[in-house]
Order: C-alpha cells, then sequence, then structure tokens
C-alpha cells in the first residue's frame, strides 16, 4: 500500500510545565526545570499527531532519530508550544523540523525522523 503524505504539513502541541516534566523528576537533573527529556516527548507527539489524519486505518509512526538543542530551563507552570513541520518525505520515512518555545521565547529547535509503520506486522515482528 502506498501512503501519500504531502511535505509542509504543521504540527502543534502545548502544555503546561508540570512537577511531572521536571528533570529532578526525570532523573535526567537535579533540578525543578523543564526537562530535555519531556521536551523531545513533547516533539515526538507534535509530529506524530501532525501526520495521524494521512494514515489509513492500522497505521502510525515510530520515531527513530532525534536532533535537538535544548537552549533555555523552563519553570513550573509556564506554558511550552511545540510546532512541527514535515519537511521531507521519503517513501515511509518522514523527517521534521521542530521549534519548542516558552511564554519567553525559544527553548529548543532541532530535527526528528519518524518512520510510517503497519502497526499490526510491527507489533508481530517483536
Amino acid at each position: 500500500m502506498e501512503i501519500q503524505i504531502p511535505t509542509g504539513i504543521k504540527g502543534k502541541e502545548e502544555l503546561v510545565v508540570a512537577f511531572e516534566d521536571t528533570a529532578a523528576r526525570y532523573g535526567s537533573g537535579l533540578v525543578e526545570v523543564y526537562a530535555t527529556p519531556a521536551m523531545v516527548a513533547l516533539m515526538e507527539k507534535t509530529c506524530l499527531t501532525s501526520v495521524l489524519p494521512f494514515l489509513p486505518e492500522g497505521f502510525g509512526t515510530v520515531g527513530v532519530k532525534v536532533d535537538i538543542t535544548h537552549s533555555k530551563a523552563t519553570p513550573v507552570g509556564m506554558k511550552v508550544t511545540c510546532e512541527s513541520t514535515l519537511v521531507e518525505v521519503d517513501r515511509r520515512r518522514l523527517v521534521f523540523e521542530l521549534l519548542a518555545s516558552d511564554e519567553k521565547g525559544e527553548i529548543g529547535r532541532g530535527r526528528h525522523e519518524r518512520f510510517v509503520i503497519d502497526t499490526r506486522k510491527f507489533m508481530e515482528k517483536l
């Protein structure tokens, strides 16, 4: 089955940083600021949800590569917004550019790759 996903698709997700999103909670640091792993998860979610409407039932995507910079700390209680743009489609490989911001400005940016999968077949191979 050939899946057509056009480049240029944009995604956007937001959250308010909670203690569960902090480096202290993730174990990736000792301070109570937005954790890099939490930012990466938000970035992946933003990319995933942006392309889901273009996938047939039973298909999804999995993340395979992340290249990001987390440039600024964000405290608990502040809103974080992630925006994605699908910049390349190579058969089942999807490449996104990402920008994460809080209420004061940019906090991170980068690129992320995902692959389109048939979920049932993918799980059978495990």
